[in-house]
């Protein structure tokens, strides 16, 4: 009897992959792929064979039959803008995912993938759930400054964490006996990249450009930049393009002044009396503290409560630091890690009830 949820969630190096009962998790396992591995393949839309064969090894490794898979669940991708909610892979979706048209990452082989291996399965579709490229923001908050550099509102738009964001969101109303649309909040994602992001009434009102390295500094990217010193880098001559990107998506933050995108470390280091990892540390709380404030703001200081969550809310330290700059506003809660993978499990599991609101991406 088909029973299984199967979640797919393509990262940079690695891919997690789950099998479900329900809610319930059966195992994850995630997958590594050694960068010299990686480098073989010239665009990421060309690992498609290769983790599409790891994801399958894998279950076949955990002795579930294929044949057991009711649904498969996969990251969404860097497409066109849409609405929050579940929608089932089309073309139209699986074109802009190849094609990578806001960006060329891992998470646009999370529907691609997802997609053929239901399709083997002689499934009808797999599915996505609260895509990255969420934009849920009023338009008076899209603008930039000048036009020239508003985005395009039929491709472009923010990218940052949104399934994590609404997860937590919807766990810490369900804990206060609420629904997520009954509720402010302020969620601050912390992990590879951070997003922020304001919470009122069901929809994500205001958060930061994560994936392009807007609001606080992270382990890997610069976070707000000045603007001249950018301005002077791009026309000095000493850089391409390409070096700016990546400087500012994946060489920034801890990366560009310890040399390390490992968050623990500098945890360590800084307990240890590093002076230098003290000062990024405190520099760090400080920014995100910064963008929870500025959050406050979109609901006019009515906020419920304020969620820490990602990877880097496992500190302890760090997670007390911005507690102490922020409580005055609302409650904290910490999440610590990602509950992506239980995220896209709620939904197949609806799916598989009768329960979800299959959206049609168009």
């Amino acid at each position: 009897m088909k029973k299984y949820t199967l979640v797919i969630n393509p990262g940079a190096t690695s891919t997690k992959a789950s099998i479900f009962e329900g809610e319930t998790e059966v195992f994850t396992e995630n997958i590594s792929h050694p960068i010299d591995e990686i480098k073989k393949f010239k665009e990421v839309a060309d690992q498609f064979g290769y983790r599409k064969d790891t994801i399958l090894a894998m279950v076949k490794n955990h002795n579930v039959e294929l044949s057991d898979i009711a649904v498969v669940m996969g990251r969404g991708g860097l497409t066109h803008p849409c609405e929050s909610g579940i929608y089932r892979v089309n073309d139209l979706m699986k074109k802009e995912c190849a094609e990578g048209i806001q960006g060329k990452h891992a998470c646009n082989l999370g529907s691609l993938i997802a997609d053929s291996i239901a399709m083997e399965l002689g499934l009808e579709c797999a599915y996505i759930a609260d895509p990255v490229v969420v934009d849920e923001r009023p338009a008076y908050a899209k603008l930039s400054g000048h036009p020239v550099f508003d985005l395009d509102p039929t491709y472009e738009g923010n990218t940052w964490h949104c399934l994590n964001q609404k997860m937590c969101a919807k766990l810490y109303a369900r804990e206060q006996g609420k629904r997520y649309e009954d509720v402010n909040l302020i969620i601050a994602h912390m992990g590879g990249g951070v997003s922020v992001g304001c919470h009122a009434h069901g929809k994500t009102v205001e958060v930061n450009r994560a994936l392009c390295g807007f609001g606080p500094f992270s382990p890997t990217r610069t976070g707000y930049i000045s603007t001249n010193k950018l301005i002077d880098a791009c026309f000095s001559g000493k850089y391409s393009k390409q070096d700016i990107l990546t400087m500012i998506t994946a060489e920034g933050g801890f990366v560009a002044y310890l040399g390390t995108n490992d968050a623990y470390k500098v945890e360590l280091d800084a307990i240890a009396g590093d002076e230098k990892c003290k000062l990024l540390v405190d520099a760090f709380c400080y920014q995100v503290s910064q963008e929870i404030c500025k959050c406050a703001a979109a609901v006019k200081g009515k906020v419920d409560g304020i969620i820490l969550t990602g990877g880097i809310a496992y500190s302890k330290p760090w997670m007390a630091q911005i507690t102490e700059q922020v409580e005055w506003i609302a409650p904290v809660k910490v999440y610590k890690g990602e509950n992506e993978m239980l995220a896209l499990a709620i939904c197949g599991n609806e799916i598989l009830e009768g329960k979800a609101e299959i959206k049609e991406f168009k």
